[in-house]
């Protein structure tokens, strides 16, 4: 056997359609080690790996291996075999994949599902992903408040299978489909069995409305250290429950889609197990584009071509105050990306992000003007260079972080991606700007520079 390289023996174990082996292997890998050995093995192999397993077993593979991955291998199985996996998910897992599909392809796979269920699906793929409805589950514990303990204590005997992969932390109280509060589990099995539910429920207990964003959800959890919150509709009726860790990783998959946009992957993750067609494609959507801004940059440079060679020694800092600059612009992209995401700041507080930007930008462009006028003066032996040098290092840097702070903001409110067209703004401007700043300075104490 392969110890390093899982892939290899499951490959084995595909190719003799030993879906027993298939299984026992997998159950001794680790999450990670699932993720490697599905992703070096090729398309052909991966649905072949799903069909062999047990659907509640499949979907658990799904649950290891990257969304983009587990999407595109439902697309490709038939209707019937993907319900049968997507039936084994949870409903907020379900609804995030059958709403990505397009509608006909969702409704094959909808109508194969057991009627309760696709019932149920249906109801929650209306949702906006990114709202409460959408990133909701709908396995959770609810009682009348008229049942008693003893009633309530029976029927999670009686349904401990059905009910094993249930958050139990809290029983959710209603009075027909209105919700009443919480019931701790704690309180719960505390309690005599011929004790009501009304008497022990926690009446004041905090809900959200199904139509609160993601960016409510945030703050709601940043405020109250709850493992979930119910969701109720206008009617206060309860419709399911929002985690705390659910909140918590769309958060991350946010971030880090953020973060690739940021880089120029455009169109969301990118693993290299995808087609190279569909990779080449979103990374030349991004560089296309930047060439076309590089060569608006490198025009001013052309423009004082004369400037330049009478002073050759501004070739070497043009890129430093390029890249420093565009360093001191991009944190502050970042900043206003992630206050965004927060909600700290909106979008239409553009001249107060600017000053709070424009007082960080004039401190820190005065301390590395004054680094790389020093280090300037220092190697040519000329206070002239190093004020051209820093001068322009300084002013391009409070440029830099008052575009950084505000293009967020601005594109936001046009609704438009920040995160994706931020980066190719901020780094045009500032290469142009840093660079006309840095030869006009040059221009004006020629005399002084030759």
């Amino acid at each position: 056997m392969h110890e390093n390289r899982p892939w290899e023996n499951l490959k084995s174990l595909i190719d003799i359609n030993s879906a027993a082996e298939v299984k026992n292997y997998l159950d001794e890998l680790k999450s990670e080690d699932i993720v490697g050995a599905v992703s070096h093995l090729d398309s052909e192999r991966r649905l072949k790996l799903l069909t062999l397993l047990q659907p509640e077993d499949a979907a658990e593979v799904m649950d290891d291996i990257p969304w983009v991955q587990a999407f595109r291998l439902l697309e490709e199985l038939s209707s019937k075999e993907a319900a049968a996996i997507i039936s084994e998910m949870r409903s907020d897992d379900q609804a995030d994949f059958l709403s990505e599909m397009d509608d006909a392809d969702a409704e094959a796979i909808i109508e194969e599902m057991p009627p309760e269920e696709a019932e149920n699906i249906r109801k929650l793929i209306r949702y906006d992903p990114d709202c409460a409805g959408g990133l909701m589950i709908t396995e959770f514990l609810s009682f009348d408040e008229s049942s008693v303990v003893g009633d309530v204590t029976n029927d999670l005997r009686e349904n401990a299978k059905k009910y094993e992969d249930y958050n139990l932390q809290y029983i959710y109280v209603t009075s027909g489909s209105r919700f009443v509060g919480v019931l701790r589990m704690r309180d719960l099995l505390l309690s005599q069995p011929n004790t009501s539910l009304s008497k022990i429920v926690l009446s004041n207990a905090r809900t959200v409305q199904d139509d609160d964003s993601l960016e409510a959800l945030i703050s709601f959890f940043d405020t109250y250290d709850f493992y979930g919150v119910p969701v109720l509709n206008s009617k206060n009726e309860l419709l399911g429950v929002v985690l705390r860790k659910h909140i918590r990783e769309t958060e991350a998959e946010i971030a880090n889609v953020e973060h690739l946009e940021t880089q120029g992957i455009v169109g969301g993750e990118e693993l290299r197990t995808m087609p190279i067609m569909v990779r080449s494609r979103r990374r030349l959507s991004w560089l296309s584009v930047n060439i076309l801004l590089n060569i608006m940059a490198a025009s001013i440079i052309a423009f004082y071509q004369e400037t330049l060679s009478s002073v050759i020694a501004l070739a070497v800092f043009l890129p430093i105050i390029s890249d420093m600059s565009g360093c001191s612009g991009n944190q502050a992209v970042a900043v206003s990306l992630r206050e965004l995401s927060l909600g700290v700041v909106k979008p239409f507080e553009v001249f107060r992000v600017w000053l709070q930007e424009a007082s960080v930008g004039l401190l820190n462009g005065l301390v590395l003007g004054l680094l790389i006028g020093i280090a300037a003066w220092l190697w040519k032996s000329n206070v002239y260079l190093g004020l051209v040098v820093g001068g322009a290092l300084t002013i391009n840097t409070v440029v830099a972080v008052s575009l950084g702070g505000t293009i967020p903001l601005v594109l936001k409110r046009m609704k438009v991606d920040p995160a994706l067209a931020s980066g190719p703004i901020l780094t045009t401007v500032t290469d142009m700007f840093g660079f006309f700043l840095a030869l006009t300075f040059a221009g004006m104490m020629l005399s002084e520079l030759s």
